[in-house]
């Protein structure tokens, strides 16, 4: 009795679901032994997108070109010999996880992948090249069947100088006498992209893609520009970034980097900042859209699946879409000569616009919304409900005629030619997928063809003309380029070398040097602006 009375009131009460509990305890042993049971939290499958999770803050500012940086990359080759068989046989760009040091901060699973479309025009593996694919479409021609191990074929490399027939380029250099040198004046067809030299490829660094929410210092993209092609230090890229900033007009930061994959030397990279969601927050309240390079302009319905091979939305997924781009061009395609006069500047910010075109014109750069890369971006401000282009991927700027004038079509290998003569040219090319790749854009077309809005491009053309070129702006932009590009020289451990450095040097200086000419010839020719 007085055993009983020492156990707990509300034990003894409650003792057969006690009892209960201990039987079904014994029966759960017996069932799954002594196994343990671990709990699995899938936290990053959960992170809803542009959610921030993770926010490295580096060593230092990494667009800040006043200092030197180093990147580094380091992955495995089975992955990136992956990735170059999927791109090889039908062009997609696979994600490579990869380690990425940057300034001193290790990074860890960061994902890597090409990027560019006419860039890695003539990028060869194993000493072949990728047959071209048919324009706007992302897979290779028709009756096209990779081989098991994943090369492409002996026959690969297009006839002549890489250009499809019909299509060849003047003798030479690739220009008609007189008109001038490749970007930057760097040397024609310089370094050939070559999947085994991975330092001097275009890359897309993105910092989530294998590990949800995380940025470094608010990115969680950055893009690293080629080392080849037509330029080595890609100073005119440099240069017409820093104008488009200097015209007052959204650009991007960039800096100079040591760049090094897989403990190869390398010499300076530009480092271009990413359009993202960090990037579209600061530009305000509303929505950024990607043209991709497939993008065409045209109303395709009310279905935005139908979009899906033009646009790219890049944050607020979930809870915008696509439809004010339809809208757009809808409207853009449909107004009368009238209607479109009247009302578009309800839709366009046509200042800015204005602004926009005639810096494309300036900056010799013929791969801009109209040409073949489709490259910009809409920005749909949900304040005003307008939209404004933002320019991208100016790899090609100075590239064309240096004597061009506000009216003419910048065309890159054969000069400028008036515009109603170029839009003529690309009224009589075939439709996208089938032929050359159309030129032109509906709305920038319509733009210059509308009298207004053509006064108006010509006032701002003659502003940035003042602003930028006579007033001395853009031979300051180029000499803060090169001494960028000069303090990352031999900031490389991995090469620093005197004559490493010393080369590297002197290929800038003569970049320098040919830009610069160009800038004068430019200032000379619409010399007639200046009053």
């Amino acid at each position: 009795m007085a055993l009983r009375h020492r156990i707990p009131v509300k034990l003894r009460q409650n003792w057969k679901l006690v009892a209960l509990c201990a039987v079904f305890l014994v029966a759960c042993w017996g069932v799954f032994g002594s196994g343990t049971i671990r709990p699995y939290v899938t936290t990053s499958g959960t992170v809803q997108a542009g959610t921030v999770v993770q926010n490295l803050t580096g060593t230092r500012e990494l667009f800040d070109a006043a200092t030197p940086h180093e990147v580094t990359l380091t992955f495995r080759d089975e992955g990136y010999q992956d990735m170059l068989t999927e791109y090889f046989k039908d062009g997609d760009k696979k994600y490579v996880e990869a380690d990425l040091t940057i300034d001193g901060t290790r990074i860890p699973s960061v994902g890597i992948r090409l990027k560019g479309n006419s860039t890695l025009q003539g990028f060869t593996w194993k000493g072949q090249s990728r047959p071209r694919v048919r324009p706007g479409g992302g897979g290779p021609p028709e009756g096209f069947r990779p081989p098991a191990d994943g090369r492409p074929p002996g026959n690969a490399q297009p006839p002549g100088n890489g250009q499809r027939p019909g299509n060849a380029q003047p003798p030479g250099n690739g220009q008609p006498p007189g008109v001038g040198r490749p970007p930057g004046g760097g040397r024609a067809g310089f370094g050939q992209l070559k999947a085994e030299e991975p330092e001097n490829l275009p890359w897309l660094i993105s910092f989530d893609e294998f590990v949800a929410g995380r940025r470094y210092q608010g990115h969680s993209q950055i893009a690293v520009r080629p080392a080849a092609q037509q330029s080595s230090t890609l100073l005119n890229e440099a240069l017409a970034i820093a104008m488009v900033g200097a015209a007052g007009e959204p650009t991007q930061r960039t800096t100079y980097s040591s760049f090094s994959v897989n403990g190869r030397a390398s010499r300076p990279r530009l480092l271009v900042e990413y359009l993202d969601e960090g990037y579209a927050e600061r530009l305000g309240d509303g929505v950024l859209y990607k043209s991709l390079a497939s993008s065409s302009f045209t109303y395709q319905g009310e279905d935005q699946t139908a979009y899906v091979d033009d646009f790219k939305q890049v944050n607020l997924k979930g809870e915008r879409d696509l439809q004010p781009v339809i809208g757009f061009i809808k409207w853009v395609e449909e107004a009368s000569d009238e209607e479109f006069a009247k009302g578009l500047a309800e839709r366009l910010d046509v200042e800015s616009f204005a602004r926009y075109a005639a810096l494309q014109n300036l900056l010799l750069n013929f791969d801009d919304m109209s040409g073949p890369g489709r490259n910009y971006y809409l920005w749909y401000d949900l304040g005003t409900s307008k939209f404004r282009v933002i320019s991208w991927d100016l790899n090609f700027a100075f590239s064309g005629d240096a004597t061009a004038g506000p009216e003419e079509t910048i065309s890159r290998g054969f000069g400028a030619r008036p515009r109603r003569a170029a839009q003529r040219d690309q009224q009589a090319q075939p439709p996208a997928g089938g032929g050359p790749r159309m030129m032109g854009h509906a709305l920038k077309d319509r733009f210059l063809k509308d009298a207004g809005f053509k006064k108006l491009y010509e006032r701002e053309y003659a502003t940035l003309y003042r602003e930028l070129l006579a007033g001395g702006t853009a031979t300051k932009l180029l000499d803060e380029a090169l001494a960028a590009y000069g303090r990352n020289a031999g900031a490389d451990t991995a090469r620093a070398t005197r004559e490493a450095t010393e080369e590297a040097t002197e290929e800038a200086t003569k970049e320098a040097t040919a830009l610069r000419e160009t800038l004068q010839t430019r200032t000379k020719a619409l010399s007639s602006l200046a009053s």
